[in-house]
C-alpha cells in the first residue's frame, strides 16, 4: 500500500469496513426471504461482497479482494462478528475475495464491459461464500443445497448491478480511474 495516496487507502479501508458492517444492516430483510425459502442465507453475503469488487477493480493490485477479505476476516474476528462460522470464519471471507481476484483476473482481457465483469465477479463469489459456509457449517445436500446456491448467485449478480451504478457514480466523485477500465481492449463502465 505504499505507492497509494491516503485517499485510496482511505477508500479501500471504506469499503473493507462497509463490506463488514452491510451484512448487520440488510440481514434482516434478506431473512425475510431465506427463511421463507428455509435456506441459511447468502443474501447479505452477497450485498457485502459488492464492496468488495467495487475496491478490487479500483486497485491495481491483482489480490486486493483477497487482501480485503483477509482484513475483513481479522476485523470480524475481533469485533466478535464471525456468525456460525467461528473460528474459521477467515476461510468464509478470503475465498470469496479470491474469487472476485480471479475471476476479474481471467476476465480482463476478454471482451466485455467493466460493468459485466463485475456482475460476473460479484455473481460468482456470493455462491462461493455460500458453498464455503455450507462446507463449513450447514452442511446442506441435494434441492437444499441447490436452492441455497440458486439464491446466492442470483442475489451477487443483482448485488453486482447495483455496484457497477455505484461505481459509475463515484468516477465522477473520486478522482481515482477503476484499474480495469485502462486494460488494452477493454470497454468503459459506460459501455
Amino acid at each position: 500500500m505504499k505507492n497509494y495516496d491516503l485517499r485510496t487507502i482511505i477508500f479501500v479501508a471504506l469499503c473493507c469496513d462497509l463490506g463488514l458492517f452491510a451484512k448487520r444492516v440488510i440481514a434482516p430483510f434478506a431473512n425475510i426471504i431465506t427463511d421463507t425459502l428455509h435456506i441459511p442465507g447468502g443474501i447479505g453475503t452477497s450485498f457485502s461482497l459488492m464492496f468488495l469488487v467495487i475496491a478490487a477493480v479500483w486497485l491495481p493490485n491483482r489480490f486486493c479482494g483477497t487482501i480485503m477479505g483477509a482484513v475483513q476476516s481479522g476485523l470480524a474476528l475481533a469485533f466478535g462478528m464471525v456468525g456460525s462460522m467461528g473460528a474459521l470464519a477467515p476461510i468464509g471471507y478470503i475465498i470469496p475475495g479470491l474469487v472476485i481476484d480471479l475471476t476479474l483476473l481471467a476476465s480482463a482481457r476478454l471482451p466485455f464491459s467493466l460493468a459485466e465483469r463485475m456482475v460476473v465477479a460479484n455473481g460468482l463469489a456470493a455462491p462461493a461464500a455460500a458453498f464455503t459456509a455450507n462446507c463449513i457449517v450447514f452442511h446442506l445436500r441435494g434441492i437444499p443445497l441447490v436452492l441455497y446456491l440458486c439464491v446466492a448467485a442470483s442475489s451477487g449478480i443483482l448485488c453486482g448491478l447495483l455496484g457497477t451504478q455505484v461505481v459509475r457514480r463515484l468516477i465522477h466523485v473520486i478522482k481515482i480511474q477503476p484499474k480495469y477500465i485502462e486494460y488494452k481492449g477493454a470497454q468503459s463502465i459506460h459501455e
